[in-house]
């Protein structure tokens, strides 16, 4: 058969054009951005991973609203804390804000959570007597003010403890975080939405006992609005909050043996096992199934199947609720 240089191309692209879809969808490629080019963030699957990973607890009660810098975040956390409030854990890689706050103090469950990033930075404003030297000895970089002074700023329009900020290139730049890991797969793959299951849904909202959270679907903007509390969450510079996937993560919530300084109990949330998730994208809502055999592992998050589900590139959001 003679090859004829049309042909070749032909065949070539075709090649090309399955190696992208496979990539795309995540399947095969073993890395947590689904690029397999190796320059996605395996956080959200866009171009540009970043090479450290910061973790910045946040407050979020409303005195603490409007926050600061969370649009630039990779991935959000949502975590319930005393007198069922909660807190934010944001995971920085791809992007750094110039600012970020307001920065509050560390949880026990926070040290679990953050293992599978292999060696990130931790910011916080600071930690309970009794867990300071669990969080030390974290394979982790401990950034609260005192190992980073000036990385940290007051602002003046809101009363302390609502007004401690992060300077995150500050942070980073810091002797205390000069062995901060990079980016590497914790378990997400990114990609086209599954052809199969999925329910169509305004939105979907997630209580605790003194905290509510609302993602609601914008088909104008392809992606999910935030609120907090019945109101839009914004930020200070860039509007309102917004999600790519929201990941509704039903996990173990117990009493830990620590409390707060009102006699509360501080809550110990397990992201260690597995149990059920519901995944929001695409204006769908999936059931899914999440799993993390270790503390050292990624969580991965497959459907009814067995399969991989990918999320849409983006900001994550994983809301840590209660089980039922």
């Amino acid at each position: 058969m003679e090859w004829t240089g049309t042909r070749r191309t032909v065949l070539l692209t075709a090649g090309l054009s399955l190696l992208a879809a496979a990539c795309e969808s995540g399947d095969g490629d073993g890395g947590g951005g689904g690029g397999g080019d190796g320059e996605r963030s395996p956080f959200t699957g866009r171009k540009g991973a970043g090479d450290k990973v910061l973790a910045v607890k946040i407050d979020n009660v409303e005195a603490a609203r409007p926050h600061t810098g969370l649009e630039k975040a990779d991935i959000v956390y949502v975590e319930q804390v005393e007198a069922g409030l909660t807190r934010i854990m944001a995971v920085f890689a791809s992007r750094l804000p110039k600012l970020v706050g307001p920065v509050r103090s560390a949880r026990e469950s926070d040290l679990e959570l953050l293992r599978q990033y292999d060696h990130p930075a931790l910011a916080y404003s600071g930690v309970q007597s009794k867990l300071r030297s669990k969080v030390e000895s974290a394979p982790l970089a401990a950034l609260p003010p005192g190992r980073a002074r000036e990385a940290y700023v007051r602002k003046s329009d809101r009363p302390a403890p609502h007004n401690l900020y992060l300077r995150p290139e500050a942070a980073l730049a810091s002797d205390a975080a000069a062995d901060v890991g990079a980016p590497r797969d914790i378990g997400f793959r990114f990609g086209p939405a599954p052809e199969r299951g999925g329910r169509r849904t305004a939105g979907r909202s997630v209580r605790f006992q003194a905290a509510r959270y609302s993602f609601d679907w914008s088909a104008e903007k392809g992606t999910w609005l935030v609120s907090m509390d019945g109101s839009p969450a914004r930020t200070t510079d860039d509007g309102r909050l917004e999600a790519a996937t929201v990941v509704i993560q039903h996990v173990k919530i117990s009493d830990s043996e620590l409390g707060d300084s009102s006699g509360s109990i501080t809550p110990l949330t397990e992201s260690v096992g597995s149990g059920s998730a519901l995944v929001l994208r695409g204006g769908k809502e999936y059931e899914a199934r999440w799993e993390r055999q270790s503390a050292t592992g990624g969580t991965t998050f497959t459907d009814a199947g067995g399969k991989r589900l990918a999320f849409a590139r983006g900001q994550v959001w994983v809301v840590l609720a209660p089980v039922d």
